[in-house]
């Protein structure tokens, strides 16, 4: 079970069962919340689903050597094996079967062309850090005698923002060209994400790091915080020093914070460090952020919108987050291209609450959507880091709220790695294995209440037996020819491998809708919704029901971008079918209505799955 370590008040813990639950299908513990402030103390990383492991004894354990001056072709390893000789310097090479995603030395650095059109770019794609030809250092843990806490945004004190604004500014007045500059971090986000770094550091110099749309999303962008956060604190000579978090899962933080807004007029908005010229205008206070934002308003009333964001964060993070692949996004390793990458599946809050959020903010008045709209330009906006501050406080409550909820064990996600300045302006080396425990590395978030486990979705109807009656007028999965295009609505009846499953079966596996092989334009805003069992209007469903299953939700990679990319989506099925009454049925009616952007979305498999849990 997970622990929580006190702070400035005792915790104590209560256990008791996942809210509205049927199943009961977890024991859970959390903290009381008359207390202020939780730490996650989980220990040991480990991955949920079972899959195929190599035996020791065919795994090639090589000399340790640094990363940072490899650049080997991955053609010449694979000619060594087998008894072969060749003239490969193998003191230069990590392991065989081991390939953890290793980002350069910064000096590979190269402009991030990856999907960019600079003829409607506001930002630069120049986004390399400066090269100040420094060795890269090994992580050390910080030793700070305190906890940093990071604030929910909406009810921070003065002094504290006055503080966060300080920090800003000083970031601000920075030349450009320094790598503590506001500028230089805001690069970071497109450096990693358009291209500007490739995986020469394991010889695939031909393939590029993408750290989206997979399990290096959660670690690269703690670590992102991490030393930005770092850095502010040195700014103003503050090792206490923590940012806030934009607290949206819960109905009083659900509007932008004011203060990144703050200013009567132009100019005084222009001196507010935390504001940004390109946001959504229409979005500020006291509009209530839409975390199932299809890119466009929905026009829900407040009180109905609070409603579909609570339980879009019970689905997201509970429903449709059970086992680690289905949280984390699925396996991405050296040697694999990202568009598609050897497991294509993206995590559920990456897909929901965070795409949501980020393409609320964007300037709808702008070409790509800039800044927080789209990924090369996300960083531009103070709100970035606000905003996955909650998102990186989501992986701390999802590991409170089971205790199989843990990191994925897998020595490639362990060992993955990248490059940061840190707050000394040394090139530090960060590895995903040492960034599972939060409080290690000296920062933790301020208690706020998470209303959303109360709040399962309900369902619409009740043992419809839809799926029965549409046999004969919608086609099975066997007889349909794929891939599906979603230009339009579809529908097809999907086979269950077990009906009618004990609690004690449920305990051991997890019953799951995958939607495979996703195929869209990368440089579109994508979005189509799924739905399970649900009645002819679907187009009146809404986010609140049971019967909603979830969405597939891609930001643009940059502006101009008409690569085709590849990704997929999971969905959890036992407590939508238990809510719905449809547990005894074989078949189950899919349904993917297309939101936006999806007139070149295809389909390659749909399908459902037992996945195993671990104890």
């Amino acid at each position: 079970m997970s622990s929580f370590q006190s702070l400035a008040t005792f915790t104590s813990i209560t256990t008791r069962t996942l809210p509205n639950s049927p199943s009961n299908r977890r024991s859970n513990s959390y903290p009381k919340q008359t207390h202020r402030l939780k730490v996650s103390c989980n220990v040991a990383p480990e991955d949920n689903e079972k899959l195929l492991v190599v035996p020791e004894t065919q795994k090639l354990i090589l000399p340790k050597t640094s990363l940072d001056t490899l650049n080997v072709d991955r053609r010449n390893l694979l000619l060594g094996l087998g008894g072969l000789c060749t003239t490969v310097n193998f003191t230069s090479i990590p392991t065989a079967f081991g390939r953890p995603i290793t980002a350069p030395d910064i000096s590979s650095c190269r402009a991030s062309t990856d999907g960019l059109d600079l003829k409607n770019a506001i930002r630069t794609n120049a986004c390399c850090p400066p090269n100040l030809s420094k060795k890269v250092k090994d992580f050390v843990f910080p030793n700070d005698k305190s906890l940093r806490i990071r604030r929910a945004a909406h009810k921070a004190p003065e002094d504290y923002i006055t503080k966060y604004k300080a920090a800003l500014k000083a970031m601000r007045a920075l030349p450009d060209d320094h790598p503590h500059s506001f500028v230089s971090q805001a690069k970071i986000h497109c450096a990693y994400c358009n291209g500007g770094y490739t995986q020469i550091a394991t010889g695939d110099s031909d393939k590029i790091i993408q750290i989206h749309n997979s399990w290096l999303f959660f670690p690269f962008h703690r670590w992102y915080l991490y030393f930005y956060e770092r850095i502010l604190g040195k700014l103003i000579n503050d090792p206490t020093f923590a940012i806030p978090y934009w607290n949206w899962d819960n109905p009083a933080g659900m509007t932008l914070p004011a203060f990144f807004e703050e200013g009567n007029n132009r100019k005084e908005k222009l001196e507010n460090p935390a504001f940004d010229a390109f946001r959504n205008t229409s979005h500020f206070a006291p509009t209530i952020v839409e975390l199932d934002y299809q890119g466009e308003d929905s026009g829900a009333p407040s009180a109905k919108q609070i409603n579909i964001n609570l339980t879009q964060m019970n689905s997201q993070m509970i429903r449709n987050a059970h086992d680690t692949r289905s949280f984390f996004g699925g396996k991405y390793v050296a040697g694999s291209d990202p568009i598609p990458n050897g497991d294509r599946c993206v995590g559920s809050i990456e897909a929901g609450c965070h795409t949501a959020i980020h393409r609320w903010v964007g300037d709808s008045r702008t070409f790509n959507n800039e800044d927080m709209g789209n990924f090369y330009s996300a960083g531009y906006d103070p709100l970035f880091y606000v905003h996955h501050a909650n998102v990186d406080r989501m992986w701390v409550e999802w590991k409170g709220l089971d205790k199989r909820n843990k990191e994925p064990k897998d020595e490639d996600w362990l060992n993955a790695s990248y490059v940061f300045y840190d707050e000394n302006e040394e090139l530090v080396r960060v590895y995903n294995k040492d960034c599972v425990r939060n409080d290690k590395l000296r920062y933790a978030y301020e208690f706020s209440p998470l209303p959303w486990l109360n709040n399962r979705p309900t369902p619409r109807t009740l043992k419809s037996k839809i799926a029965l009656k549409s046999v004969g007028t919608v086609k099975q999965v066997e007889d349909t020819k794929f891939p599906l295009k979603l230009d339009k609505i579809t529908k097809v009846l999907v086979k269950r491998p077990a009906t009618n499953r004990s609690q004690e079966e449920k305990e051991k596996a997890v019953e799951l809708l995958l939607i495979k092989d996703v195929k869209y334009n990368g440089g579109k805003f994508v979005k189509f919704d799924v739905f399970v069992n649900d009645q002819d209007d679907v187009r009146a469903s809404s986010a609140e029901e049971s019967e909603f299953a979830g969405s597939f939700a891609q930001l643009p990679h940059g502006p101009g971008d008409d690569m085709l990319m590849t990704s997929g989506a999971r969905f959890g099925l036992t407590e939508l079918l238990e809510d719905i009454q449809a547990e005894d049925d074989e078949l189950i009616l899919v349904t993917l209505v297309p939101k936006a952007g999806c007139e070149e979305v295809t389909v390659g498999e749909i399908k459902v799955e037992l996945v195993p849990l671990d104890d």
